[in-house]
């Protein structure tokens, strides 16, 4: 497994994936409507979550510190009021970073892990890069081992804990009576996905979880993943169903002895690099990350 993490790092490291160094005076806000009181805000990093009304803002995931300002000015677009809570769904940085400007003031809300992650420092092994201990401001006030509830603007929010999934600090938020989900970076809309496998993530479990997802929404449900366009239920299905074929696809290949290299040199069907391999990781990450998850 180590070897086929090495392969992946320097990969990933040149491709320049979520962690490299960005002008962010160069990045722009676009909110995209969901419900008449939710949201999702696309900027750089993970998708943001939010959901307006009379009780205040609350906010899912925070991006880069340096565009608070650039967010801020988009939730005034949809909201006079202040922002009052902040979830995350995960501790990567480009989900978790803007804490250190919102939380000083909203209460925020993660799973424990995350707040330990977040207050000890942590390192995300494959683009080599170290997320050092983060200000009092930027950590969860709230933290919750399975599930916690928020009452908010007419909504039960619940959010629930997935472990082994893509890291070991995921949740995801359902609204549970505008049947509206964000799935954190259990979703990549349309693309191959980041799994942080030292980080404690598994092909293998996202795949459970995401079948438990599935059977706890429905046809009609909106879906505002981690990163790509909004979505409903047949595209986590069919994200589901990539995830399974591609594992089956690699699984076999080591069965029958294949290194690494060759699973790779062998690619995927033409269809699922079509339809996946536009995103974040082209094919050959994407079997790295099968292969080190299938290994470990």
């Amino acid at each position: 497994m180590k070897k086929s993490l090495l392969l992946l790092t320097g990969l990933l490291v040149a491709a320049g994936y979520v962690f490299a160094e960005t002008d962010y005076k160069d990045v722009s806000i676009t909110t995209h409507k969901v419900t008449d009181h939710i949201y999702m805000l696309e900027g750089e990093g993970g998708n943001i979550g939010i959901s307006t009304g009379e009780d205040g803002v609350l906010m899912i995931d925070t991006q880069f510190a340096p565009l608070a300002d650039k967010i801020r000015a988009a939730v005034r677009e949809l909201s006079d009021k202040d922002i009052k809570y902040v979830i995350n769904t995960h501790y990567h940085h480009d989900h978790t970073d803007g804490n250190k400007a919102f939380g000083a003031e909203a209460v925020v809300i993660a799973h424990e892990n995350v707040r330990d992650s977040l207050e000890k420092g942590r390192t995300v092994e494959m683009f080599q890069r170290e997320i050092p201990p983060q200000p009092k401001a930027a950590l969860p006030d709230i933290t919750f081992e399975d599930s916690l509830s928020v009452h908010v603007n007419g909504n039960e929010v619940l959010v629930m804990y997935f472990p082994n999934s893509h890291t070991d600090t995921d949740s995801v938020v359902f609204f549970l009576d505008e049947n509206v989900v964000h799935t954190g970076d259990l979703l990549f809309n349309g693309m191959y996905p980041f799994v942080d496998i030292p980080g404690g993530g598994s092909v293998q479990g996202l795949i459970a979880n995401l079948d438990v997802i599935l059977d706890l929404i429905d046809e009609d449900t909106k879906i505002i993943p981690g990163h790509g366009p909004l979505a409903e239920w047949q595209d986590l299905k069919d994200f589901r169903d990539m995830l399974v074929e591609t594992s089956d696809i690699v699984h076999e290949r080591i069965q029958k002895g294949m290194s690494l290299d060759e699973i790779k040199a062998a690619g995927l069907p033409e269809e699922i690099v079509e339809r996946w391999g536009n995103g974040f990781l082209n094919t050959e990450q994407w079997i790295g990350i099968l292969h080190a998850s299938l290994l470990q």
